[in-house]
């Protein structure tokens, strides 16, 4: 299955066989955020919640075998209202790849299979830290709903 994109990319939808790709993707949004921090935990992330129920996607330049952008999908529960909603767990795209529209077709992809199972929302965590994931979700209609806090201890 393909999710219809500019003719620069084509996505196609990845699965559990993914782990290994899925896990060096992670591994790259950190690193970039935190250069130099251990993610080797993330590896346990992707067994523990990778399956038929999580869905992910690639994107593929024509005839490329690696893909340049991912997003992964999980389900979470609205602590105030009780409902379940569409959770991504993951969205990177290679910094060359970046400001061409990749990321919003991504989410548009993910908003449609929210829909199509019927969650009324969708969402995502982002660090303060990355500015420019804050100003892609922001201009998709994403706002502040809580705040994580954390105290090194």
């Amino acid at each position: 299955m393909f999710v219809g994109m500019d003719s620069n990319y084509a996505i196609k939808p990845g699965g559990p066989i993914d782990r290994a790709r899925l896990v060096k993707f992670m591994h790259r949004t950190y690193q970039e955020i935190f250069p130099g921090g251990d993610f080797s935990h993330l590896a346990q992330t992707v067994e523990n919640h990778l399956s038929r129920d999580t869905p992910l996607w690639w994107a593929f330049l024509p005839g490329e075998t690696m893909p340049v952008a991912g997003l992964w999908m999980g389900t979470a529960i609205d602590q105030v209202r009780g409902d379940r909603y569409s959770h991504i767990f993951l969205l990177y795209v290679e910094p060359d790849h970046r400001r061409r529209g990749l990321a919003t077709k991504l989410m548009a992809a993910a908003e449609a299979w929210a829909r199509a199972r019927g969650d009324r929302q969708l969402g995502l965590q982002v660090f303060l830290v990355n500015g420019g994931a804050i100003a892609l979700y922001e201009s998709l209609g994403f706002g502040v709903q809580s705040i994580s806090m954390v105290k090194e201890i």
